[in-house]
């Protein structure tokens, strides 16, 4: 009686691809989080600057410059722009 050979993969063969795939995790994830930080930071300074210039329409509106609170009010402002905007200013 002939026994009859399976066909799959030897357990080296796995575990060159597991390394294979550890190594790409390796040189991908510090990446992929430096660029996360990047888009955060410039996401903090869009908004500072949506701010400000909403501050400046604002004045030129009404002749004064308002507080964040009075610009959700009257909607030149999101209340959610206005918490990242206090965020931002914090050291």
């Amino acid at each position: 009686m002939k026994k009859k050979k399976l066909q799959g993969f030897t357990l080296l063969e796995m575990m060159v691809v597991l390394f294979v795939i550890s190594i790409l995790l390796l040189l991908f994830v510090p990446n992929i989080m430096t660029q996360k930080q990047s888009a955060d930071k410039k996401a903090e300074a869009s908004i500072v600057k949506v701010v400000e210039t909403q501050m400046e329409v604002y004045e030129l509106d009404h002749g004064e410059r308002p507080d964040l609170d009075v610009l959700v009010t009257e909607k030149y402002i999101t209340k959610d722009q206005k918490d990242r905007y206090e965020a931002a200013q914090k050291p």
